[in-house]
């Protein structure tokens, strides 16, 4: 609220500015990060107020936005009054972004107020405050490959072998407690295939490091089924895991390869023919290989590589809306 104070000019009249509007909240997806780790610590995003309105009718600045950056592949869900969560957005392109958070209107100057029969008021808005709100983030890996299997299965070492990726490997079970992202190449295109970490029964619903896991396979165009050709029980493990799969979210529709892997093993020599009659019939194609010593990789990545770029075709077809097209008849 001010006034018009100068030498010879009694009645100058309000001259208060309006105040400017709060900051926006908005979170953008960066390629550059490939988890949330960097925002894990921090609960609070607050963007910057808007600065107060001056005498001369100066307007306040308004504040700045604050920019959250996130990997690509984020869904952003938003905290209802009732406790749910709604999904608003989901980021899975590079440079996508979702304002999740509008900032307050800036309040009015007195000079706003001036009427022909206030012509002096002294009163001014104080503005409205800016949204608050609760937001989850949930990330989904983008990928082309899923590698899945039971434990011990040797995905760590398959990624290793054929990629430049180094997950961690061990004898011991659930050496993977987060899921590693590597690169392959054909040549012409780059894949990007990512180690899940180690399925059991119940992992849909949580049991073992569960469903926190299975949604980054939601993305991928295809699953490849590691199995241990030394377990004594690699019937079970298949049935296992496929049920597990299909259960989270109808993931059991997409294509999938099934890769017997420590096929060089002693132990393998005497289960493989009794695996390969029972994977005879399975109606997917199956690889017998070795990651450790490279045995039938390259045929299992060719057939993998083909899958995708199968997928990725039909997935573009579904995309593209028709095109409509016209055929006026002539006049006759």
């Amino acid at each position: 609220m001010s006034f018009h104070r100068e030498k010879f000019v009694p009645r100058g009249g309000p001259n208060g500015g309006d105040g400017g509007s709060g900051g926006n909240v908005i979170i953008v997806a960066d390629p550059n990060l490939v988890d949330l780790s960097s925002i894990q610590w921090k609960k609070d995003f607050k963007a910057q107020n808007g600065h107060s309105g001056a005498a001369w009718r100066k307007r306040g600045k308004k504040g700045e936005d604050l920019t959250i950056p996130v990997p690509v592949g984020t869904v952003v869900f938003t905290r209802t009054h009732s406790g749910e969560d709604k999904p608003a957005a989901d980021l899975a392109g590079t440079g996508q972004r979702v304002l999740v958070a509008r900032g307050g209107r800036g309040g009015l100057g007195n000079a706003r107020f001036a009427t022909s029969v206030n012509q002096a008021p002294e009163v001014a808005g104080t503005g409205e405050p800016g949204d608050k709100k609760d937001i989850l983030l949930e990330l989904k890996l983008i990928t082309d490959i899923s590698i899945v299997g039971p434990p011990n299965s040797g995905k760590s070492t398959l990624l290793a072998a054929i990629s430049r990726a180094r997950p961690e490997i061990a004898v011991y079970p659930f050496t993977t407690r987060e899921p590693v992202r590597g690169a392959i190449s054909d040549g012409r295109t780059d894949y990007i295939i990512a180690e899940i970490p180690a399925l059991v029964e119940g992992s849909h619903v949580g049991k073992g490091l569960g469903n926190d896991f299975l949604r980054h396979v939601e993305r991928s165009r295809l699953l490849v089924y590691l199995l241990d050709a030394s377990s004594p029980a690699i019937a079970t493990d298949f049935t296992t895991l496929d049920k597990e799969v299909a259960a989270y979210k109808g993931l059991g529709q997409k294509p999938k390869i099934v890769a017997v892997n420590k096929i060089d093993m002693p132990a393998a020599e005497t289960n493989l023919p009794h695996i390969r009659q029972h994977f005879a019939g399975l109606g997917v194609p199956v690889f017998y290989i070795s990651a450790l010593t490279g045995q039938g990789v390259v045929e299992l990545l060719t057939k993998a590589m083909l899958i995708t770029d199968q997928a990725s075709r039909s997935e573009a077809a579904i995309s593209e809306p028709p095109i409509a097209i016209f055929r006026p008849k002539p006049r006759k």
